[in-house]
């Protein structure tokens, strides 16, 4: 194929290949964008005609990537973050004139740990600023180097996400267990037993998504019988209350998991691995100023818990 000359480009095929790529559906991208669908139909037509490629291709009821689609995810992504600092660079960034709305992922657990104190401190100092706090799942720690690309963070400890992305480390935790107030197996500890005989609440049970200290408890050749599992740690609580389950949460939970009735924090039979929290983003970012500032913030927060 012949390479067009740049002046004969509509640029704002970009902005439409971008959201094709990460979202893999025309009605999705057209949402994001704001776009009827037969609008970004459209776009997506001249896109082919330009590729000379289907870009999206049908398998079942979904579209998938086609060959050189998934070839041009990480060079669109960077190209349009390009063009984004180029179109901005008339001026220098000033965090208190700013009115970015920064986008993170993470779990309930971070987002009461290190989610507030960040946007706290935003609040201080830039007031303009917003954050919008989506709680991921496994599908997106499993695609998290490609969900990345239309967000500026996820908050996850070491472990479920690639280490190939640039993160930030933030602090260390530990873990502890959750037991009914009243489960007659259970004093101010968890045994081997009772771990191995008990029914379980879990979060995220899933091959990319796991805890530490589940992982643990496989490695240490219990097999807990998981009655439920949840995406979030702060709900764990309520599914414990009033039965024989037991839970593992994150030591800075404590107090959050002592406002619940009815439920107690107990020591386990083994050791737990720490967790070394951290938060991670896309190479896109990198050089980004907004961006740099949010890591900084990220950065004086981490320092903070790191010395409580």
């Amino acid at each position: 194929m012949a390479t067009k000359p740049l002046s004969r480009l509509d640029l704002n095929l970009l902005v439409a290949l971008d959201a094709l790529l990460s979202e893999r559906s025309v009605t999705r991208a057209a949402e994001r964008l704001g776009l009827s669908q037969p609008a970004l139909s459209a776009s997506l037509s001249r896109l082919r005609v330009h590729f000379e490629d289907p870009i999206l291709v049908r398998e079942g009821n979904n579209y998938v990537l086609s060959p050189l689609a998934a070839r041009l995810v990480d060079q669109t992504a960077i190209a349009l973050e390009s063009a984004r600092r180029v179109f901005a660079a008339h001026a220098d960034f000033d965090a208190s004139d700013s009115a970015r709305e920064f986008t993170i992922y993470g779990s309930d657990y971070s987002f009461v740990t290190v989610g507030h104190r960040v946007a706290a401190l935003a609040a201080e100092r830039a007031p303009g600023v917003r954050f919008r706090f989506n709680l991921h799942n496994p599908q997106f720690v499993e695609d998290a180097a490609h969900r990345l690309r239309t967000a500026d963070g996820v908050l996850i400890p070491h472990g479920p996400v690639v280490d190939t992305l640039p993160y930030l480390d933030l602090f260390s935790d530990g873990w502890i267990g959750v037991a009914a107030s009243d489960n007659p197996l259970v004093g101010d500890r968890i045994t081997m037993e009772v771990a191995q005989a008990s029914p379980w609440v879990f979060t995220y049970q899933s091959q990319a998504a796991f805890t530490s200290a589940g992982r643990q408890l496989h490695e240490l050749g219990i097999e807990p019988h998981i009655d439920a599992v949840v995406e979030g740690f702060l709900a764990m609580p309520s599914f414990i209350a009033g039965t024989r389950r037991l839970g593992l949460v994150q030591s800075r939970l404590e107090p959050f998991v002592l406002q619940h009735p009815g439920v107690k924090v107990v020591a386990l039979p083994f050791e737990a691995t720490p967790i070394r929290n951290a938060f991670w983003w896309h190479p896109v970012h990198d050089r980004d100023p907004e961006h740099q500032w949010l890591r900084s913030l990220f950065d004086e927060v981490g320092r903070e818990l790191s010395g409580e």
